[in-house]
């Protein structure tokens, strides 16, 4: 499980020996990471030295702190006003000139992040997901739509980690011809920590063979740095742009939303808001997620990470805290560039454990991007329509989205109109599935779902072609068993179990 630590001062508890210590293992990590820059030289040894930098940062503050990061009894409710709805920002409705907004806007997505989980290699954002579109097609067709429809020129941002950089530039050569203009940077690469010595495990700055698992990109709160450092903030901010919209990639509900952009561009200028978050209502399926609270008389972003054991309980209470992080963020270009020349962008601690495939326990240090909330002016959450949470994190996720309860025009999906309630189906598929490869194998085609309620799934289960599924359907195939749902079937408040094929003769 991740956890979060707070800022330190020095704790006034700290005694002059683990003082010494600290200062030993700080010691002994700077001689470390200057013996790996000497394994290697130019440019990458020049970015590497940036990374590092950043890197030292973190862990003195790790070596500063001690305990959960926030004191629960400070803990209050955002105030009203703090947390608009987005009907009111909707019913404003939309000026003429929203153009010239548009072309103050840039588009940032995330896209460090690997297929593995979905069984896949290479970049998430390559895997299809409709009509053999991937994640980065339909991220590139909403944005030209956008440029196309209102003459406006909003470029696309990818922030890219070391193990996507290479995939991705690849891909890119494909959209020369469309209407947009894209642009990537790299978030930093950081050394993964021997939990025991808190050494970098990492031998040399090479990526191949075992060295290959020692290094991690930092979690996307690295935007704020690596953007700086790029140069690419200030090209943005010398061509008039204002604001970024930054999401994760596998979010198909994150298109830009001229609403929230006009609402940003129309405050006066001494009350500009610099950051928002999207939030929207939480679910029992999202207990986990991010909340946004009011603490030292700021906005601030509560991680479930940052909850003292006592509290867990409460935190995922949907009563208590109603509303999640989308991770759909405005940010203002020249607050995050004041932030960052001023060094006060603060930004809690996340400590991942991982163990290595040689069962070697490591730790390393992220940062939520969203935690930088409180850093900024007049910072807003905006409670948004679920349908802008939309991410593909499972084949459970992608079944979804390929389906019917979906309708894909310029690159956005939106609910079907013939979907007679707004909330998706719950669906859950079992391990059989879990790889996108075999996912796509137990589907002959992608079942009707507009009335389904709820899907779950398990064992060695098959559809066959124009199979229709409504309300509460339980399909488990247990062990030494095999399931084949026929062609044309349709399944209506039906569990079926046990053993059921459908041979040829």
């Amino acid at each position: 499980m991740n956890f979060v630590l707070n800022r330190g001062g020095l704790n006034a508890g700290m005694t002059e020996f683990q003082e010494k210590l600290r200062q030993q293992h700080e010691n002994s990590m700077h001689q470390e990471l200057e013996k790996l820059l000497s394994t290697t030289k130019g440019v990458e040894a020049e970015n590497s030295r940036k990374d590092f930098e950043g890197f030292k940062h973190l862990f003195h503050r790790f070596l500063q702190v001690k305990g959960p990061s926030v004191d629960w009894a400070k803990i209050n409710r955002p105030p009203e006003d703090s947390i608009q709805p987005y009907e009111r920002i909707h019913a404003k409705g939309l000026p003429e000139a929203i153009a010239a907004s548009l072309n103050k806007l840039a588009v940032v997505k995330l896209n460090g992040g690997l297929g593995t989980s979905m069984g896949c290699k290479g970049p998430k954002s390559l895997i299809s997901v409709r009509n053999e579109n991937t994640f980065l097609d339909l991220t590139v067709q909403q944005i030209e739509h956008l440029n196309k429809t209102y003459s406006a020129d909003v470029p696309l941002v990818l922030m890219n980690s070391f193990n996507t950089d290479e995939d991705t530039k690849k891909i890119l050569q494909k959209y020369t011809h469309h209407r947009v203009k894209i642009h990537t940077f790299n978030q930093s690469r950081y050394p993964r920590i021997n939990k025991e010595s808190l050494l970098p495990v990492a031998t040399n700055m090479g990526l191949i063979g075992e060295n290959g698992e020692a290094w991690y990109p930092p979690g996307h709160g690295d935007i704020y740095t690596s953007f700086c450092n790029s140069g690419l903030l200030d090209k943005l901010l010398s061509e008039g742009k204002e604001y970024i919209f930054v999401s994760n990639i596998d979010n198909l509900g994150a298109t830009v939303d001229l609403h929230i952009l006009n609402h940003l561009m129309s405050q006066p200028a001494d009350k500009r808001c610099e950051f928002v978050m999207e939030v929207t209502d939480k679910t029992r399926a999202d207990v986990k997620g991010g909340t946004l609270i009011q603490y030292d008389n700021k906005l601030r972003l509560l991680e479930i990470a940052q909850v003292p054991k006592a509290h867990v309980d409460e935190f995922k209470s949907v009563t208590k805290f109603k509303i999640f992080n989308t991770n759909n963020l405005w940010i203002s270009l020249p607050a995050i560039k004041r932030l960052h020349e001023q060094n006060t962008l603060d930004m809690e601690i996340i400590v991942n454990p991982k163990t290595l495939d040689g069962g070697l326990n490591v730790i390393q240090l992220e940062t939520a991007v969203g935690a930088a909330i409180k850093c900024f002016d007049n910072a807003l959450g905006i409670n948004v329509p679920r349908s802008r949470f939309l991410p593909v994190k499972t084949t459970s996720d992608l079944l979804l989205v390929m389906s019917n309860l979906y309708s894909l025009e310029a690159g956005s999906l939106t609910m079907s109109e013939k979907r007679e309630f707004p909330t998706t189906p719950h669906v859950k598929l079992g391990s059989s599935f879990t790889k996108v490869q075999d996912f796509l194998r137990r589907f002959e085609s992608i079942p009707d779902m507009l009335e389904l309620d709820h899907l779950t799934v398990s064992g060695d289960v098959t559809f066959g072609k124009q199979v229709a599924l409504k309300g509460t359907v339980i399909i488990i195939a247990n062990h030494g068993d095999r399931i084949d749902i026929p062609a044309g079937a349709m399944l209506e408040n039906k569990i079926v179990s046990g053993n059921l094929r459908i041979l040829d003769h």
